[in-house]
């Protein structure tokens, strides 16, 4: 990965030379006077970062306990309450940052020709827009935004800052370089990716100690909201199981784990075969294969495409045989134990009262696999 990274640059670097993503004048005479603001600007768009998780995660919560409303109404919703903030706030300023990217404006931040007080209020309108996009279900990444609110975060702040302090042309910039970098790694909880991209697409080694400083604030303020990062809080009100494998150096001693080291030790087992059951089962967890004990006896293994397919009374239920390992039991030993299970699922058991104590796919295998041997 570190490789194609490096032959990437060295060939984009060979072919069409220095190609800044964001083009702005030389930082030149940066005043020590903006230091005492990067705390600030780092706070200010960190907290961004996590209004956005929370808000995004909360209204998220809403819209898929609301199944009522039809699948596509709700991406509708967002649009349209996108389409009235972006609209409002370019009657009153004639900008269009809340649409798309926001690039023309965040560019015109970056060099300087922006007023001020319109980054605030895109900041808000930004913001708002896109908790409700993405919450109701609409396209599109995380990165633009963050570093569009981040950066007009740092550059309000500079605004403000300098009606009391003395900053240079320069510390405008360098401040809102710093509130782009603290409002992504807020977002990703990634330090060093959300640094090196705002200087990859900039190109300026002199923002580098304002956003380290940034970097380490907006991480700490990340830290204190919540252990997550966006994209494992998605996945957890999802209804995964975030079940982080730390495999050892070499494939040899990777074989030798015990299963219980990859094990999920939280299943989801149906315990009746009632279609309420069935249909609270699907709805709220995502996962493909369900065991089923009945009577305290493990009967096997349900698919969700055919519990769908027997709620919609196209077929009957069929419960699949179960296949069956011990948490004591050795990666390599169970292998092939696989290929006894139609669901690619060994149920783990206790060896003390053959008790069901988890499960172990054969996706947990691989990608746990893939690591050692990347």
């Amino acid at each position: 990965m570190i490789l194609a990274s490096v032959f990437g640059a060295f060939i984009v670097q060979a072919i069409i030379g220095r190609q800044p993503a964001f083009r702005m004048p030389q930082i030149e005479n940066v005043s020590w006077t903006h230091y005492l603001v990067v705390p600030v600007v780092a706070l200010v768009a960190a907290l961004v970062g996590v209004a956005f998780q929370i808000g995004t995660l909360a209204l998220r919560e809403k819209f898929l306990r609301h199944h009522k409303i039809p699948l596509w109404a709700k991406p509708i919703f967002g649009g349209l309450t996108t389409w009235i903030i972006g609209v409002s706030i370019f009657m009153f300023t004639g900008k269009l940052g809340v649409f798309g990217l926001g690039y023309q404006d965040l560019s015109s931040a970056l060099n300087n020709d922006f007023p001020w007080k319109v980054a605030g209020l895109l900041v808000i309108g930004k913001l708002v827009a896109t908790i409700v996009s993405y919450a109701s279900g609409g396209c599109g990444g995380i990165f633009a935004p963050g570093l569009f609110l981040g950066g007009m975060s740092g550059f309000f702040l500079a605004g403000l800052f300098s009606r009391w302090l003395t900053l240079q042309p320069s510390d405008h910039i360098v401040l809102a370089a710093v509130g782009m970098t603290a409002c992504l790694g807020a977002i990703v909880r990634a330090p060093l990716t959300s640094l090196l991209i705002v200087f990859e697409m900039t190109h300026q080694f002199e923002l580098v100690p304002g956003l380290l400083l940034g970097t380490l604030i907006s991480q700490g303020i990340a830290r204190i909201s919540g252990h997550m990062n966006f994209y494992e809080a998605l996945l957890v009100q999802d209804g995964y199981e975030l079940h982080k494998i730390k495999p050892p150096l070499d494939i040899r001693a990777w074989q030798n784990l015990p299963v219980s080291a990859v094990a999920n030790y939280r299943p989801v087992i149906l315990k009746s075969l009632e279609e309420a059951e069935l249909k609270k089962a699907i709805e709220k967890f995502p996962y493909n294969n369900f065991p089923v004990i009945q009577d305290g006896q493990i009967r096997g293994i349900v698919s969700r495409d055919n519990i769908k397919a027997f709620l919609n009374g196209k077929r009957e239920l069929e419960i699949w045989p179960a296949a069956f390992c011990y948490e004591d039991e050795t990666i390599k030993k169970i292998g092939n134990r696989f290929l006894e299970s139609p669901a690619n699922i060994l149920i783990v058991l206790s060896r003390a009262d053959d008790q069901i104590k988890g499960l172990v796919t054969l996706h947990d295998l691989i990608r746990a696999q893939a690591a050692v041997e990347e």
